[in-house]
């Protein structure tokens, strides 16, 4: 009966600790500690947060040409997003993102699209 009770009581300060303590801030019912909390937004409708919007067109850096980032097919690198025309030149650039940007990189290379060899 001793140890249940223990537990019991164990148990109560932990949910207090939870509910009005050091873990309400976890809760979001902190007394003003919420904003010690990092990449919390104070609200859903916050109108100052940062929000990317991406340009209209962009270069393929694979094949060099023009695309509408609206249909383009993305990819992230090094903090960066670059379109691309196909999936094809994304998996490209995939695979060597080294080769396609930075000082190193080489002019792209036009593909022809209809091509046979």
């Amino acid at each position: 009966m001793n140890a249940l009770l223990y537990f019991l009581l164990w148990g109560a300060f932990v949910f207090l600790m939870l509910r009005f303590g050091c873990g309400s801030h976890v809760m979001g019912r902190g007394q003003g500690h919420a904003e010690h909390a990092v990449g919390e937004q104070k609200g859903r409708g916050d109108s100052g947060a940062l929000r990317w919007i991406p340009p209209p067109k962009d270069v393929d850096p694979v094949c060099g040409k023009t695309v509408g980032t609206d249909k383009a097919k993305p990819s992230v690198f090094d903090g960066s997003v670059y379109y691309f025309c196909s999936r094809e030149c994304r998996e490209i650039f995939e695979a060597a993102p080294e080769q396609y940007i930075g000082p190193q990189a080489a002019e792209p290379q036009p593909q022809l699209e209809n091509a046979r060899v």
